[in-house]
């Protein structure tokens, strides 16, 4: 097993990083020192750990100017996007933060004569996270400020093509004087996290990543009764119903497919758009895609940056190329975007028509620039092949019937809804999956419940 990891960056495939794998001996004395640091600070009050996190967030923010160029380094999200992922970051840390009270606070069932009752929610020990590179701030904040801020101590592991991310998120905590061994960021091949999980060095863990990840993930933790929380694939819907605002959800469909290189778990991979408005929605679409700039992440005109690496360009390639086959009509004349070569992680983006659900690229995460347009003549038929999927993590409908939306939204299976919007994660509601998508909640004071254990006190008071 080699014992480097690179980071090799998708903008011109120059290393970004090189760092040593930790031994077996440095993983175990991690996970040795959490466990240990963890009973002192799971003592502490909400509040004073509250302090902390903030104090880190608080460090992270100011790291800003050095992160946004990182960044588009590491996976290759345009500069001029990269503030973004830094104000979802603190939007979802703060809000954790601040919900923490209420969320662990005791439930306390009727008052019964002579007893005293109530329900604690009390840390699970150790939580061990592992990051995925796509949003690599956002996601391993789901977990790992409200871990924290749960009483327990986290291990993180990030993606090799992010390795710099979890140095950010361990100086930030450095800098807010988090007790030491509370929080460690180890550079860990899949083989070492196999074994974190096997061996029960960890209480937890937290996996955002794809399904054959997670597989593995539960394969470790088979038998070992300790939590696992899964978020996997994604084959994300839209349906443009025929009272939707045209513009809007135009504009906003086509932001959600394409932003980020289409690089989401919950980007809109399948639109569905009522035959009334499909021909103007299929040209509005067309004409803003269009506008799009695809070039190199640093600069500050690109709109469109490259995929993670050439491999991942090329399966969009296929499952495009497979359906043109299959009778779908590509839209978007590749030559329009010159850097778009194959080989590299350079793609244009791409609309298909003429698509139907035996194609791959309207069955199978695309994780790429490329969406499919199928016209419906009802909300029956949309919910029909909204739910004609392995995955379910968000469905969005764009129309002005807000009680049209919430029946639609009854009968999709997924794990968020949206009405006239898509592509956001809101910390105030469950993050959460169907299917393939995965196992668990983050976020919200349900994220809290997957992160604490339950404990009851029941005293007679009287004797």
């Amino acid at each position: 097993m080699a014992n480097i990891i690179t980071s090799i960056s998708p903008a011109d495939g120059s290393i970004v990083a090189k760092r040593k794998i930790a031994s077996k001996k440095e993983v175990a004395a991690a996970f040795s020192a959490a466990r240990d640091a963890q009973k002192a600070w799971g003592a502490l009050s909400i509040a004073e750990r509250a302090k902390y996190c903030s104090a880190a967030v608080d460090a992270m923010l100011a790291m800003k100017d050095e992160i946004v160029p990182e960044l588009a380094w590491q996976m290759g999200r345009p500069v001029r996007y990269g503030a973004g992922e830094l104000r979802g970051f603190e939007e979802r840390a703060r809000h954790m933060i601040s919900i923490a009270e209420a969320a662990l606070a005791n439930v306390v069932p009727a008052k019964k004569d002579g007893f005293e009752r109530f329900i604690q929610r009390v840390p699970l020990g150790v939580v061990f996270t592992i990051a995925p590179w796509n949003y690599p701030y956002l996601t391993a904040v789901n977990s790992i400020i409200p871990a924290l801020m749960a009483g327990n101590a986290v291990v993180l592991k990030h993606a090799s093509h992010t390795l710099l991310v979890g140095e950010r998120f361990a100086k930030a905590f450095v800098k807010a004087g988090l007790p030491k061994g509370l929080f460690a960021n180890l550079v860990m091949s899949h083989e070492q996290a196999a074994d974190v999980i096997s061996s029960r060095m960890a209480n937890m863990v937290c996996f955002t990543g794809s399904v054959p990840g997670g597989k593995a993930i539960e394969r470790a933790a088979a038998g070992h009764f300790l939590s696992v929380g899964l978020e996997l694939g994604g084959k994300d819907p839209a349906y443009v119903r025929s009272d939707a605002n045209l513009a809007h959800a135009v504009e906003n469909l086509v932001d959600g497919a394409f932003f980020n290189s289409g690089q989401s778990c919950c980007g809109i991979e399948r639109i569905y758009v009522h035959k009334s408005l499909y021909k103007d929605f299929v040209e509005g679409a067309v004409e803003l895609t269009k506008t799009y700039v695809l070039g190199s992440p640093l600069d500050e005109a690109t709109t469109l940056g490259p995929m993670i690496k050439a491999d991942a360009a090329a399966f969009v390639r296929k499952q495009i190329a497979s359906a043109i086959r299959g009778g779908a009509r590509a839209h978007i004349d590749e030559r329009l975007f010159a850097v778009s070569k194959k080989g590299t992680p350079y793609l244009a983006p791409q609309i298909l028509t003429d698509v139907n659900h035996q194609m791959s690229v309207m069955r199978d995460e695309s994780f790429g620039p490329v969406v499919g347009i199928m016209k419906v003549s009802s909300d029956e038929e949309a919910i029909q092949l909204m739910n004609d999927s392995e995955f379910g993590l968000t469905a969005a409908i764009w129309t002005s019937d807000a009680a049209a939306a919430k029946a639609i939204g009854a009968q999709v299976e997924t794990g968020t809804v949206f009405m006239n919007r898509c592509d956001y994660l809101d910390p105030a509601l469950t993050w959460t999956g169907v299917k393939d998508t995965g196992r668990g909640a983050t976020l919200s004071t349900i994220g809290y419940e997957a992160l604490t254990r339950p404990k009851s006190f029941h005293l007679r008071t009287t004797i």
